[in-house]
């Protein structure tokens, strides 16, 4: 016996409510196995597989490349049973939920335990007899209530198994969520679809669509693009924020890292240098490591400094967290800091990856520029900015010189913190730049 399962579009990291259906990979009548990966989403995080923690025949897919999901809509259907076990998927008594369908209650799928979308106990559903999606046997399947004609189109699987059902609708335009089935149980048959198709549609009066300049290009605000354009319009809106600016003579900095990587150990980057200065600040100032709870009207000041740096990706910018950055030394920031480039670069980030931080690190020196008033990375309290490091005329020792100089900003929520204290953090990054002796007293 077989038992149509429905997988819903789970929540797949913090806060994301969305999925943009990227490459189905699996296609209906295919078997899977438990935990198989059957679509490619893109979500404002990252690009990922879906698994589906049934095994069986897959009856539906709802959605094609480029729609975008909500959390909680259906995804694919189903059939776990009899079809599954006889072409070898694991899908046991557990997979296929025939206890559950009848009341009994029993865990089902597997172990992987998405978040918004675990293994857990089933709601027992009507079952009715309808057709094998191969059409060769009979099997008893779990339908969800068809709606009825006039009444709203409900989310769930379709009452249709019938691969020549789907096709005609198909061709001819057809929601078949929006028939009524006249089958056992509101199953959908032939001659229902036939009867739609026969009947007269109704005048559809669209509004005249506005006209389009010539050259004119939209482009969606979807995916990393759109998260980034939400985050950024939500800090403008939220967080009274203000940037303060300093130049430092980095030349010693450079000798520093010149002289850790000739040592043979783990070769160091100019950006975890700067991580471990700002965890170090951190340590001296932790105000700014904080966030503002705007209901409750409370500075909440955070134990753990998880530090995001930006990166330029293809897909846009996105901003991987090192996380529990002040327990790491400079050569473990270094290996983190690369893994995570690396992912960033070939699109293997997860949803972890890009969540959770605390306060952001922002190199902005490596577009050739020297200075930025970034925006803050809501809802963080502090982003320290990082220009290029270029030689340029600087009074050393009282005498004039060719010197190592960037320029660091600072930009900071006002409600965290007075200027003093933005002050005070940057000088002493600038400090430990120009002297990284000043780094190791505060270690």
């Amino acid at each position: 016996m077989a038992v149509v399962k429905e997988f819903t579009l789970p929540d797949l990291g913090e806060g994301l409510t969305e999925a943009e259906i990227v490459r189905w990979l699996v296609e209906v009548g295919e078997v899977v196995a438990i935990d198989q990966p059957v679509v490619e989403v893109e979500t404002a995080k990252a690009v990922v597989e879906v698994p589906c923690p049934y095994g069986g025949v897959v009856t539906a897919r709802f959605g094609a490349e480029g729609d975008t999901l909500d959390v909680g809509r259906p995804l694919v259907t189903v059939a776990v049973g009899s079809h599954s076990d006889a072409a070898g998927n694991p899908a046991g008594p557990d997979a296929s939920g025939d206890s559950d369908a009848s009341g009994g209650g029993a865990d089902e799928g597997s172990g992987n335990v998405l978040v918004g979308y675990g293994t857990g106990t089933a709601v027992a559903r009507r079952r009715g007899r309808v057709r094998a999606v191969d059409g060769s046997v009979q099997a008893a399947v779990s339908v969800t209530e068809v709606p009825v004609a006039g009444a709203p189109v409900a989310d769930g699987p379709v009452a249709v198994i019938s691969p020549l059902v789907r096709r005609l609708a198909r061709e001819h335009g057809l929601d078949l969520r929006a028939l009524a089935g006249t089958g056992p149980d509101g199953l959908i048959l032939r001659a229902d679809v036939e009867r739609a198709v026969a009947a007269p549609a109704a005048p559809a009066v669209a509004p005249a669509p506005a006209p389009v300049p010539a050259g004119e290009e939209r482009v969606p605000l979807r995916g990393v693009r759109g998260m980034v354009a939400d985050k950024l319009a939500r800090s403008r809106r939220e967080i009274p924020d203000a940037t303060c600016w300093v130049d430092a003579d980095a030349t010693e900095l450079l000798a520093a890292r010149a002289a850790m990587n000739a040592s043979g150990g783990e070769r160091i980057s100019v950006l975890a240098l700067f991580a471990r200065i700002v965890t170090a600040g951190l340590a001296r100032y932790p105000e700014l490591n904080a966030t503002v709870d705007t209901e409750r009207r409370e500075i909440v000041r955070l134990p753990a400094v998880h530090l995001g740096f930006a990166a330029q990706t293809e897909r846009g910018l996105v901003v991987p967290v090192v996380r529990d950055a002040h327990t790491r030394s400079t050569a473990g920031l270094s290996a983190e800091i690369g893994r995570l480039t690396e992912a960033a670069r070939t699109g293997a980030l997860t949803p972890r990856d890009l969540t959770g931080g605390t306060v952001t690190l922002n190199n902005y020196g490596v577009f050739g520029v020297d200075g930025s008033t970034p925006i803050l990375n809501h809802p963080e309290a502090a982003m320290l900015g990082v220009g290029r490091i270029a030689p340029k005329p600087w009074v050393h020792q009282g005498e004039l010189a060719v010197r190592h100089v960037v320029q660091l900003s600072f930009t900071f929520d006002h409600r965290v913190c007075d200027g003093g204290t933005a002050g005070g953090f940057l000088r002493f990054v600038a400090d430990c730049v120009e002297s990284p002796a000043v780094l190791l007293a505060a270690v």
